[in-house]
């Protein structure tokens, strides 16, 4: 027995420090109580908010009710603490469909004793006309939450609120500045604000772009690039029985400049082009002075918009009627958001925190489907853009089944909350 002791007191150390690691794993696992017991807390003020601004009808063409919906968020941004103020957009990139009004933005800049600056940002408009609000108001039903816009993107708008105020309450100011931008015109490619957001998100070390997190929970790197292109053709008009020969024929022109364009697509680098619109002439017996045909691009990077503008103009100089005048205008209705090194580290932090949950998280750094505001912010930044950060739902520009799942609010406001404190600890490099 005397010989067993050196072994027992050479194991015992080691035993201790086995289970000494395994515990710290164990409670590194386990979410933050405090944190989590204060979500638990916001969600009902959370739901509040969100039927609040349901109940305010924000069209992107709405400027009253845009008008409405600022001051409100406003005013909750200056209750926790924000400076606050209500721009108007002065920087205005006109689009094809750009209204003559566009809305409001609220930026609130929250200031810390830190040095990380860190950005949150959502829009405040909707696809809806006015009018449409009381034939779908605010309602629950069961675990989901209905209502217009309520997915896209109220949800995002109410979740930086309480997000913003979990960190009061936690009297939590280890950040730099804590920036808070909405926009309204998301819906219509954000031509009143895009500089803005770019202006803003250029120096910051992580932004926050809270457009649903689909109905799965997941974030993403990366988002497609909208583009559109416009052919103008103007030729002369003549008598297309007597003298067809005096006239200018602008549809042939047109003909010619679209299947000399038809093949621009790169499909292997994600870059499409595809005409879809078109229009010539007015009556069957006149040849048609004026030809116009409309195409839509996307593109996985920036520099594909680019080099797709270029071989555009290039190929307008190559005329089947030389007598002919061809125009061509290239719009980015949004550019890509590309996925970077400091965006992925961000994002797989976050999902270590959902582990706490014990959920998953599934980070998207493929581009799919339509773009995003988050786009803008990465144009000039170097820190990590993340987009997704909102409620999980669904029905999105759907009329009678856009809905967010309440089981969702929970775990979003503790991964956003935990976000802005560990990075602003500097647990996330």
């Amino acid at each position: 027995m005397p010989r067993s002791r050196p072994a027992l007191s050479f194991v015992s150390p080691l035993l201790a420090s086995l289970w000494l690691a395994c515990a710290a794993t164990i409670a590194h696992a386990e979410p933050m109580a405090d944190i989590h017991g204060l979500a638990q807390k916001e969600r009902q003020p959370l739901l509040d908010t969100l039927r609040d601004l349901v109940n305010i009808e924000t069209g992107s063409g709405d400027v009253e009710g845009l008008n409405v919906i600022a001051g409100r968020v406003a005013d909750q941004l200056r209750q926790i603490g924000g400076e606050v103020e209500i721009l108007q957009p002065t920087d205005i990139y006109r689009l094809d469909d750009t209204p003559e009004k566009i809305g409001p933005a609220v930026h609130a800049t929250f200031k810390g004793s830190g040095t990380r600056k860190i950005m949150l940002i959502a829009h405040m408009d909707t696809v809806y006309l006015r009018g449409m609000l009381k034939d779908q108001p605010f309602r629950i039903d069961g675990d989901k939450a209905y209502g217009l816009g309520i997915a896209d993107d109220k949800q995002g708008v109410a979740l930086i609120l309480h997000t913003v105020a979990m960190l009061q309450k936690l009297n939590f100011k280890d950040y730099g500045t804590l920036t808070v931008l909405t926009n309204s015109d998301e819906e219509i490619s954000s031509p009143g604000w895009r500089s803005t957001i770019t202006r803003f998100a250029s120096d910051q070390d992580v932004v926050f772009s809270f457009e649903g997190g689909g109905t799965d929970g997941s974030v993403r790197l990366a988002t497609s690039g909208i583009g559109s292109a416009y052919l103008t053709v103007t030729g002369k008009s003549s008598h297309a029985g007597s003298r067809p020969e005096g006239g200018i024929n602008a549809l042939y022109e047109l003909s010619h400049q679209v299947l000399q364009m038809k093949d621009l697509s790169k499909p292997e680098q994600g870059l499409k082009l595809n005409w879809t619109v078109a229009k010539a002439g007015t009556n069957r017996n006149v040849i048609p002075a004026e030809a116009t045909a409309q195409a839509d691009a996307r593109a996985l990077k920036v520099s594909d918009f680019d080099e797709l503008e270029k071989t555009l103009q290039e190929k307008i100089r190559n005329r089947l009627l030389p007598d002919s005048k061809v125009e061509l205008k290239f719009e980015v209705r949004r550019p890509p958001l590309e996925a970077n090194d400091a965006s992925r580290r961000v994002a797989a932090y976050a999902r270590t925190i959902y582990q706490e949950l014990g959920l998953s998280m599934n980070v998207a750094e493929k581009a799919t489907g339509g773009g995003t505001d988050a786009a803008f912010a990465a144009l000039k930044t170097k820190g990590a853009v993340v987009e997704g950060m909102g409620l999980s739902g669904f029905g999105a520009h759907s009329n009678d089944a856009e809905y967010v799942k309440l089981d969702t609010i929970v775990p979003r406001l503790y991964l956003t909350t935990r976000m802005i404190m560990d990075l602003s600890a500097g647990k996330v490099k």
